[in-house]
């Protein structure tokens, strides 16, 4: 028999276990959603195209002969003639030094020491 003035249980556990699920389909589908409208950027300035300076490769071999491009110094005339070709290059660019291991150090040393005298400041010793 069922009377009016009894208070009946809800079971809102299966509402809730609905409601979970739905709330986890959203967090993992929200991010991926992309929206398709129609954006107009404001003009910004004019931009410069920038380019990168050459770079320039120094070589000495275990003999202390230094190549330059194509071409070949002594060390005790390098000073003076790296600081002579130097007005050809862009001071801004960088400088790699590739040095024999069996150099003395005292060498490869004075050949940074021409080069960064010169006015390169980018200047680089590269290893293996």
């Amino acid at each position: 028999m069922f009377s009016w003035d009894d208070s009946p249980d809800l079971n809102i556990t299966p509402l809730v276990d609905v409601m979970l699920v739905l709330m986890a389909i959203l967090m993992v589908t929200a991010p991926t959603i992309t929206f398709q409208e129609q954006i107009e950027l404001p003009q910004g300035s004019k931009t410069v195209k920038v380019t990168k300076p050459k770079t320039l490769t120094i070589r000495m071999d275990k003999h202390k002969k230094i190549y330059l491009n194509n071409d070949t110094y002594g060390l005790d005339t390098f000073a003076d003639d790296f600081l002579n070709q130097s007005v050809k290059y862009d001071k801004s660019s960088e400088v790699y030094i590739r040095a024999d291991k069996g150099l003395v150090y005292d060498n490869v040393v004075y050949l940074l020491k021409s080069v960064k005298a010169a006015g390169f400041e980018k200047v680089s010793l590269i290893t293996e």
